[in-house]
């Protein structure tokens, strides 16, 4: 009897420490969980003030680069168009209907080169603004001209090749993927030191396709997401903006062979 109330005493024993062990392991397992959800929270909101940073990171490119655009327009027609229109009238002053028929001929021949002078330099604004190749006959036969133009200079060996842009996107979304291949050439021309540059176009699915090769210096996208979130790489900064408003994506990369860098700049068509 007496072996029967220790070993049941025993037992009792067990039960309540093998309850206090699984009541010590639920807590354990409650306190972990919630020190996790509190670290997962911390994570996301420290992702969403980075993205809400480079956000304000890209906007404020956008806006730089559109004042530098504005400042650049003005001083043109400033410091261009404006003496040049001020010379036209000058020959066109009230004096004018005084002077000898001869010289007043004289005068008219000169106002009128100056005012077609200005002619010319307001339309090459115009078309630093929209490029008519682009305007008239898309994307595809505004940068193949472009290369063409690269190539044309002997410097290095450009070209372009699309495959299938049957279906033209919307002008302005034309132009914000020409200024992005703009933008990447001009990048590849001016810090690369390559010897070819060469793009195609492609579709697959909704997405359209740009890619740009070199065999130059470059970057990888590890390498561009850390420019972009940095107060300097105005250039890359403008090209991500502009990628953003279509809604795209952008990939940095090098060849395993490591003897070029490609660019892919993918714009969803569906959304267009």
């Amino acid at each position: 009897m007496y072996f029967l109330q220790a070993n049941s005493s025993g037992i009792s024993q067990l039960m309540l420490i093998g309850t206090l062990g699984m009541l010590t392991l639920a807590i354990g397992i409650i306190v972990f969980v919630i020190f996790h959800q509190r670290k997962v929270i911390r994570y996301q909101v420290q992702m969403k003030q980075l993205e809400a940073e480079k956000q304000q990171i890209l906007l404020k490119a956008s806006i730089r680069f559109q004042e530098e655009e504005r400042q650049r327009i003005a001083a043109d027609l400033h410091d261009d168009a404006g003496p040049l229109l001020a010379t036209a009238r000058l020959y066109l002053n009230e004096n004018l209907v005084n002077l000898e028929k001869p010289q007043q001929l004289q005068n008219i021949i000169s106002a009128k080169q100056i005012i077609d002078d200005a002619i010319g330099l307001i339309r090459n604004i115009s078309h630093s603004l929209m490029p008519p190749t682009l305007k008239n006959f898309g994307l595809e036969s505004a940068t193949t001209d472009l290369f063409q133009k690269i190539s044309g200079s002997g410097i290095i060996n450009a070209s372009a090749r699309f495959h299938d842009y049957r279906e033209r996107l919307k002008v302005d979304q034309e132009l914000l993927v020409f200024r992005v291949v703009q933008e990447l050439v001009n990048n590849v021309l001016k810090h690369s030191n390559a010897g070819f540059i060469h793009l195609t176009q492609n579709c697959s699915g909704n997405n359209l396709y740009l890619r740009i090769h070199h065999d130059g210096k470059g970057i990888v996208q590890s390498e561009f997401e850390k420019l972009n979130e940095s107060a300097t790489g105005l250039g890359l900064k403008n090209i991500a903006s502009r990628i953003k408003v279509l809604n795209g994506r952008i990939f940095y990369e090098i060849d395993p062979s490591q003897t070029y860098y490609k660019v892919t700049v993918e714009v969803p068509r569906t959304s267009l």
